[in-house]
């Protein structure tokens, strides 16, 4: 006879939540993961006309499940239940697939995507006090949903965006923020070193999560990262684990290549090379802790689970 699971004495380990969602990450490792993560980036976050006709639906060459969700939350008679289900139904209408398993992964992915960032920002909030000073850097949804929850709760913070070179995301940044009431100062890139004193802590978000532990952001995330860890202000990373790739740079140039145009606003001389790489690679080593919707997690940690994942 089988023994219970009371009476067992040697039960089956816990599975962790990120072994429990491996369907979902199992086809991040195509050569091309990180374009179209910095793509999905660079949306807009919501339509400028309310009664436009929806964004193009999951699945075309147009917006997800996010970006269909906050343009019917922006309607002011749908409530967010009512917009969740309008995104759900569009990820039905532009699926391919084939059975109702394959419908029921893309669905489950879509709904886990709606509920990550709000999950991350409830989980940040114990790291923001009232008084702090956060530096961000860049344009992240994930990091401004965090912002959005702590002035919503009444919490007095401010923030210093990068500008965010060469496409200003900082100043996009800046603009939300200054929207909702939080105050804000806005640094050129180059003094993030100089203004890191006034600085109680560092939020980015990534482009990628990779096995080392380490992430994969923004060009500038390296650089910040290096001047936090010499002045011991701690940095934290949010990001969402459907952002958890099968990865491993070595170094800054072991990455698919991703380049942007830069305006200088002045000719430059002919035979004078440009970098252009739009994205670093920030060790393990630098990074406090990782905010994801699995929990708050150490680097080591995301490590440890990625290599096994895939062992």
């Amino acid at each position: 006879m089988e023994l219970d699971a009371a009476q067992n004495p040697n039960p089956e380990p816990p599975i962790s939540a990120y072994y429990q969602t491996r369907a979902e990450h199992h086809a991040v490792v195509s050569s091309d993961w990180l374009d179209h993560a910095a793509a999905a980036a660079s949306l807009p976050d919501a339509h400028a006309d309310a009664d436009a006709a929806p964004p193009p639906s999951p699945g075309s060459n147009g917006g997800g499940v996010i970006e269909e969700f906050n343009f019917w939350r922006r309607k002011p008679e749908a409530a967010e239940a009512v917009a969740a289900i309008m995104a759900l139904a569009a990820v039905i209408r532009s699926s391919r697939a084939t059975t109702m398993m394959e419908l029921e992964i893309e669905l489950k992915k879509a709904s886990d995507k709606l509920k990550a960032r709000k999950t991350i920002a409830m989980l940040s909030q114990d790291f923001i006090s009232d008084g702090c000073t956060m530096l961000v850097h860049g344009y992240s949804r994930v990091v401004l949903e965090i912002l959005k929850l702590a002035a919503s709760s009444r919490k007095l913070f401010r923030v210093l965006c990068t500008e965010g070179r060469p496409d200003r995301t900082g100043l996009r940044m800046s603009n939300e923020l200054a929207a909702l009431g939080i105050p804000v100062k806005v640094l050129i890139d180059s003094a993030v070193a100089y203004s890191m004193d006034e600085v109680d802590m560092v939020f980015v978000g990534a482009d990628g999560v990779v096995e080392s532990g380490g992430i994969i952001n923004m060009m500038g995330t390296y650089q910040i990262a290096l001047v936090a860890h010499s002045m011991n202000k701690p940095l934290y990373v949010a990001a969402e684990s459907y952002k958890f790739a099968r990865l491993y740079p070595l170094d800054q140039k072991d990455m698919t290549p991703a380049h942007r145009p830069i305006d200088f606003g002045v000719p430059i001389p002919a035979g004078v090379e440009v970098e252009t790489s739009a994205r670093d690679y920030t060790p393990p080593q630098y990074l406090t802790l990782l905010l994801t919707d699995l929990g708050v997690l150490t680097p080591s940690v995301v490590s440890d689970e990625l290599i096994q994942l895939y062992l």
